[in-house]
């Protein structure tokens, strides 16, 4: 059996960012290293990288996300982005969605250990919570697909002028090349790449910003879109 690597202990811009929340911050660490490891969620090669890769990585997606807003964290998996981003943001309402039993037992727990009286846990998918859960102003999303199926899942649980932010790697500009027709069809009005985390992360965090307009005409196609989807899905059963 390999040996469990150990954390490392927490860079000096780690304090910047989570300001208050930094013990907190430290102790997800903590548990990201020990549970998150037994129990699958992360690779036990994750560890010694989880500070820069993982949870600061995860946390600058703050500087682009807005005020107050709230916020719908798609296959959140072991709460990444969303639990960094709550513990450097405490301004926002964030939802974690997750559909696996054990991960969304983890992000429970997470959640009260760490007192997160602004985060909630959702179990299920993004197309079988639609119309279940309110509209949000941001949709956030890391390693969960490749663009175009991201969207069609996070896109519908927007509000008008709703964005997706979502966390992508050096395919992030092909990506959004391949899945252009996709995002029209869903009522995507503009889309960017940017970079962010400067003097904090290295390489930079590329996110991919999804916004849509007033219409619900996208909005109502991808619902359609998914409700095909849920009926294909159980015929195959």
């Amino acid at each position: 059996m390999t040996e469990a690597a150990e954390l490392p202990p927490a860079p000096e811009v780690a304090r910047d960012v989570f300001g208050e929340r930094f013990p907190e911050a430290v102790r997800y660490g903590e548990l990201l290293a020990d549970v998150g490891v037994t129990r699958g969620l992360i690779g036990p090669r994750e560890v010694p990288r989880l500070w820069e890769r993982h949870l600061l990585n995860c946390a600058v997606l703050s500087e682009v996300v807005p005020e107050g807003v709230t916020v719908c964290d798609v296959g959140s998996g072991a709460g990444l982005p969303g639990i960094p981003l709550a513990l450097a943001r405490p301004d926002l309402r964030i939802t974690l969605l997750e559909p696996l039993l054990r991960r969304t037992n983890f992000l429970q727990e997470v959640v009260e250990l760490l007192g997160l009286d602004h985060v909630t846990v959702a179990r299920g998918r993004a197309e079988e919570v639609l119309g279940k859960l309110p509209p949000v102003h941001v949709v956030t999303a890391r390693a969960v697909a490749p663009l175009d199926r991201l969207a069609g899942w996070g896109v519908p649980l927007l509000r008008p002028y709703g964005e997706m932010l979502a966390l992508k790697g050096d395919t992030a500009e092909e990506e959004l090349l391949h899945a252009r027709a996709a995002l029209s069809k869903l009522g995507v009005v503009r889309t960017s790449v940017l970079q962010v985390g400067e003097g904090i992360v290295d390489p930079l965090s590329t996110v991919v910003r999804v916004e849509v307009g007033e219409s619900p005409g996208g909005v109502r196609f991808a619902a359609k879109r998914a409700k095909a989807a849920r009926k294909g899905t159980r015929r195959r059963r």
